[in-house]
């Protein structure tokens, strides 16, 4: 019984131990005004809930930039501490994403700065985080058990902070499929849909996919608005060669 305690305790501390990130000497502020390393283990208890802030409303009519201004790295790191891992993540079910993105996993994979892991995780089930992480009304943040009893963590931000490092790093690359089925499909339209839709039939499926839009350039309503620059890439993305449009039909992308 004696050795069986000995050995729990030394999971628990090494377990305590792995909780605490390898951060600068400084360490970074608690809600209580103190200041230490990074507890992943207390995280949710020891630091707010911090999104990140929208820019003024005059500076955001000079430009077509974002409407937030971006955490530093470090405050990315605190926020992804605010995860609880929790034995049943809500934040995942059919209550929370709708797509079921893997989120205590990719917050993990932030707060380890394991950030090309955390690309091919969030990649794994959204064809465009880049688009839902600033479009979508984030029923995953309503679902999060931290919001039980403090606030939500911040995965929105997490998300197309994601994203938004893969783009920066060059790890967003056009993925054809191994094989292909022989079929052809036509999809209609090149929004956000039209260029899931095409993503995974291409890419799952083998299926050779030509997408048809009407309008000048690929994207849909969403090139009327932010982020039409995302839509763009990923489409390039997605067919980097396009085929040139067949005689009497719209213009494929």
């Amino acid at each position: 019984m004696r050795a069986t305690r000995a050995v729990l305790l030394r999971d628990l501390i090494g377990a305590t131990r792995r909780g605490y990130s390898t951060a600068p000497a400084a360490g970074v502020a608690r809600r209580d005004g103190t200041v230490g390393p990074i507890n992943k283990a207390r995280g949710f208890i020891e630091y707010e809930r911090k999104p990140e802030p929208y820019r003024p409303p005059a500076e955001r009519l000079m430009d077509y930039g974002e409407i937030n201004a971006q955490h530093e790295p470090g405050e990315l790191k605190r926020q992804s501490a605010r995860c609880m891992d929790c034995g049943t993540p809500f934040c995942q079910t059919n209550t929370g994403c709708p797509i079921n993105n893997l989120i205590p996993e990719f917050n993990q994979m932030v707060f380890d700065d394991t950030w090309k892991q955390a690309y091919t995780n969030l990649s794994s089930t959204n064809n465009f985080p880049e688009f839902t992480g600033r479009v979508c009304p984030a029923p995953c943040e309503g679902s999060c058990v931290a919001g039980l009893v403090d606030e939500a963590v911040t995965i929105k931000n997490m998300e197309y902070s994601i994203i938004d490092k893969a783009w920066s790093e060059g790890w967003v690359v056009p993925r054809p499929p191994t094989t292909y089925s022989g079929k052809r499909v036509a999809v209609i339209g090149s929004g956000p849909a039209g260029l899931a839709a095409a993503d995974e039939l291409n890419r799952k499926y083998g299926h050779e996919v030509t997408v048809f839009e009407r309008a000048p350039k690929a994207g849909g309503l969403l090139t009327c608005a932010p982020p039409r620059r995302a839509i763009r890439r990923r489409a390039r993305a997605i067919f980097p060669t396009p085929p040139p449009p067949p005689p009497g039909t719209g213009s494929p992308t």
